[in-house]
């Protein structure tokens, strides 16, 4: 018993270094990497949810070893024996009252986190905004403000909020920039809405996170974020020397297959919309005031 005790504990403290020792570098699981408000609130609630479930964790394994101390089969044992024991309210308080505790407090800041991270991260500057289609097996970038599109990479300035409005026109997918927002899905007939921004320049790795078939490790793709300046010239320069993306073009790109990254000078008028609309949606759009949800996508789906 007291060899098997001893290979537990060792075995705690172990797991414990290795986690300590394998998060000393931050820069190897991005998730704990945030670069931006979005991130930062959404790390702010990994946080709290690992220190809630230490609160119960951590006790729990306290008692198991303590009982299995306490309580071991040993000569001179003199644990009470307690056969009429039916009940304790002491104990019964403590354990309904400690999760309802504990589920309050994380139900309280996820809310407080979603409502957060559904508005605009600055409300005094211009956002940008930019419809994101996942196709088989590729991540189509569109820009209703600058008429410019891309495939498998998307440029937006920094320190300025992005609104990503995300379809489908293949199977559901999950779209994903680590360092800069949680997860958001991509469905069909659907226009999701997600706000980002990215605090300082530079390439973001961004995934699709949902199985999509036999493409599905190709569904990467990179946000680089650059100076105001840099992302006009960008656009100028996209304007100037990319080919157009036409409708023919684009049913080339639906079709099941992997690409590099694509620039387009522009985008068939309304291609987002449609594709909304032809995957049994409805697409509305309208402009609010700077400040607020700007721009604002609605959608239903047909039953």
């Amino acid at each position: 018993m007291r060899k098997w005790i001893r290979y537990s504990k060792t075995s705690i403290l172990g797991l414990l270094g290795v986690m300590l020792l394998s998060s000393c570098d931050r820069s190897k699981y991005i998730v704990l990497d945030p670069k931006g408000p979005v991130a930062h609130e959404e790390m702010r609630l990994i946080i709290i949810s690992t220190i809630l479930c230490a609160v119960v964790i951590i006790p729990v394994l306290a008692i198991f070893v303590y009982i299995v101390v306490r309580y071991r089969n040993r000569p001179g044992n003199n644990a009470p024996y307690e056969p009429e024991w039916d009940d304790s309210k002491v104990l019964e308080v403590i354990w309904w009252g400690i999760p309802i505790v504990i589920v309050a407090i994380l139900g309280f800041y996820t809310a407080r986190t979603a409502i957060d991270v559904s508005k605009p991260p600055v409300k005094d500057v211009t956002p940008v905004v930019v419809q994101v289609t996942s196709l088989d097996w590729k991540w189509l970038f569109t820009y209703p403000g600058q008429k410019v599109a891309t495939v498998n990479y998307a440029e937006i300035p920094a320190g300025v909020p992005i609104q990503f409005v995300l379809t489908a026109d293949a199977p559901m997918n999950s779209f994903w920039v680590p360092q800069l927002a949680g997860q958001e899905y991509t469905m069909p007939g659907m226009a999701m809405g997600m706000w980002l921004q990215a605090n300082k320049t530079g390439n973001y790795y961004g995934s699709g996170a949902n199985f999509t078939g036999t493409g599905f490790a190709h569904m990467k793709f990179r946000v680089r974020a650059v100076s105001q300046a840099d992302f006009n010239k960008w656009v100028a320069r996209l304007r100037k020397n990319s080919p157009a993306l036409t409708r023919d073009g684009y049913e080339d790109l639906v079709r099941p297959n992997t690409v590099k990254e694509l620039s387009f000078s522009s985008y068939p008028e309304h291609l987002f919309e449609d594709i909304v609309n032809k995957n049994g949606g409805t697409y509305f759009h309208h402009q609010h005031h700077m400040g607020e949800d700007v721009p604002m996508q609605k959608t239903h789906t047909h039953p």
